[in-house]
């Protein structure tokens, strides 16, 4: 008897999305369209040190020792440090406080005043999330005063590990895991599970089974903000993490997408990636990063809606401050800057915020950009952005020594920081940095490439839900492109407050539909009557009753 399988009923249109994203065996396609949790996902115990951990909260529980979870100030070391947190809750433990490091006046990681604070509050032992992996000295400062250390990670470790009691990190040498790939927030979740099948084991928690998929709201969110590749067991978190938000009774989580106008019953990545997270980051980038934890940790609405308002607050506060320093760079600037890179700054502005500046910068002018703010730090502290073209970490490496008072970061972006008063030379340095740089060849680079060519009477709503069975979108699994060619502008208009968002709508053999871009600029508007193409995502317009769909363009090519 022959055996019915999914996979017989996927039309071409999915078939040739998944070819598109190298997947073309029948097994692969199947697993990929269609997430297993108990299929996909590994067991932690796989995870080199995860044992040795789990022991040690079970004997921090048992003596009754005093827990501090160490998280990150971001959108994936908040939710992860909410997460171990629901751990304790659930199991009845209040011996446990959170530590979320202030981004400027802390920085990022451990140090060693925090850890001298939670000594005298008593901690035996720090948990750390999405952070630690290269905090040898702080380590070794907690090791000195007694606390152990349990390091969770998913950021490359150096040279030398620090000497943590244990250390959860996939990527370190010698972790045989699978799967390389998770978040912060994706590691101290396997770390919770790990608790609760130890615990069932030795018969010591009575939790009911498949409770920690409900922490997958959490996990998921972050897995997705923080952009690591949605394949292999992120595809399963962010997957069903997304479906966990969408019946989500975090009283803080549904205040916040009340603020940010977000139906739970549609709740998609894009909404975790432009709505959830810049909200989320916000509290650390323009306030206290503790207060995105209290929202998150809210068990009641009263509580909630008061941090989800100021959060808002935050958020409205980040977008304005970014505005305005764009503004002053092109009040600057001007429409052509002759310099090789850009380099802004001002006293005024905070080093929370310059990153999005600096990714403004790059999109609008198309140079690497250095910017730095002065606010909140003894130094002028910074983030820079790469145009494609250079090694943004390498470049700074190669400028004279003394020029950063320190550096870091990766191929694209990074940060900095320099002694005031050495700013003004900064231009001059990192252009001339720049001139001599070994340049990385975009000749040849792929620019938005399609996945296919639609027609307009293709942007149906069959085809949409083609299209959704490969969703989540993100790193390694990109929202599918399409070209559509020789359409006609049947109108054009410009909207929103400053008149920079783009809406077309398009006709071809008698098939209407609607375009949108954002951020467009005025010089997009297009005459009626005119003939183009462009490149474009499907996607649903939930604002308008009843949903309709519409095209969110990426490139008009004008004919």
């Amino acid at each position: 008897m022959l055996q019915y399988s999914p996979m017989d009923s996927i039309p071409a249109l999915a078939r040739l999305l998944l070819e598109k994203r190298g997947i073309t065996g029948k097994d692969e396609a199947l697993k990929f369209l269609y997430p297993d949790y108990e299929r996909d996902l590994l067991d932690p115990f796989l995870m080199d040190g995860m044992e040795r951990a789990v022991k040690r909260i079970f004997k921090a529980i048992k003596k009754k020792e005093r827990v501090a979870i160490w998280g990150d100030y971001d959108c994936d070391g908040i939710p992860g440090s909410v997460i171990l947190g629901d751990f304790f809750k659930k199991i009845g433990y209040k011996n446990y406080t959170h530590y979320i490091p202030h981004r400027h006046k802390e920085g990022y990681g451990m140090n060693c005043k925090g850890i001298d604070l939670l000594a005298k509050e008593g901690s035996k032992l720090i948990i750390t999330v999405d952070s630690g992996i290269t905090d040898l000295d702080s380590v070794e400062h907690s090791n000195s005063l007694n606390i152990d250390v349990i390091i969770t990670d998913h950021h490359l470790p150096g040279e030398k590990l620090p000497d943590a009691y244990a250390i959860i990190n996939n990527k370190k040498a010698g972790d045989n895991y699978e799967f390389k790939f998770l978040s912060g927030s994706g590691t101290v979740w396997k770390l919770v599970c790990a608790l609760f099948l130890w615990g069932r084991k030795k018969k010591i928690l009575d939790v009911p089974l498949g409770f920690e998929k409900w922490l997958l709201d959490l996990a998921g969110l972050a897995t997705i903000a923080d952009m690591v590749p949605l394949v292999g067991e992120n595809r399963v978190i962010a997957y069903y993490g997304l479906k966990v938000l969408q019946q989500t009774k975090r009283p803080g989580l549904r205040a916040l997408l009340a603020k940010a106008r977000v139906n739970l019953r549609d709740l998609s990545e894009e909404d975790v990636g432009f709505c959830i997270g810049p909200r989320i980051n916000a509290a650390s980038r323009m306030g206290e990063p503790i207060d995105a934890l209290r929202l998150l940790s809210a068990d009641d609405i009263s509580t909630a809606e008061p941090l989800a308002e100021h959060l808002e607050k935050l958020n409205n506060s980040r977008k304005s401050s970014v505005a305005k320093m764009i503004e002053e760079v092109e009040q600057l600037l001007g429409e052509s800057p002759t310099s090789s890179v850009i380099v802004a700054g001002s006293e005024n502005w905070s080093p929370g915020v310059v990153g999005l500046a600096a990714s403004r910068i790059v999109e609008r002018y198309g140079k690497s950009a250095f910017v730095w703010g002065g606010l909140e730090s003894e130094e002028l502290r910074g983030s820079c952005r790469s145009d494609g073209t250079v090694n943004i970490v390498a470049l700074m490496a190669s400028a004279p020594a003394g020029t950063f008072a320190g550096f870091g970061g990766h191929e694209a972006a990074g940060g900095f920081s320099v002694a005031r008063g050495t700013e003004n030379k900064l231009l001059e340095i990192m252009s001339l940095a720049y001139d001599v740089s070994e340049k990385i060849d975009t000749q040849g680079a792929k620019k938005s490439s399609p996945d296919t060519t639609l027609y307009v009477e293709d942007v149906n709503w069959n085809n949409y839900k083609l299209i959704q069975m490969l969703a989540p979108f993100g790193m390694g699994n990109p929202k599918p492109l399409f070209l559509f060619e020789d359409i006609v502008v049947e109108n054009s208009r410009m909207f929103g407050k400053m008149n920079e968002h783009l809406e077309l709508t398009l006709s071809q053999n008698g098939s209407l539909v609607k375009a949108i871009k954002f951020f467009a600029g005025r010089e997009r508007a297009q005459r009626s009557g005119a003939r183009i193409s462009l490149l474009a995502h499907i996607e649903k317009d939930t604002f308008r009753h009843p949903a309709t769909l519409r095209l969110k363009i990426v490139e008009i090519i004008e004919r």
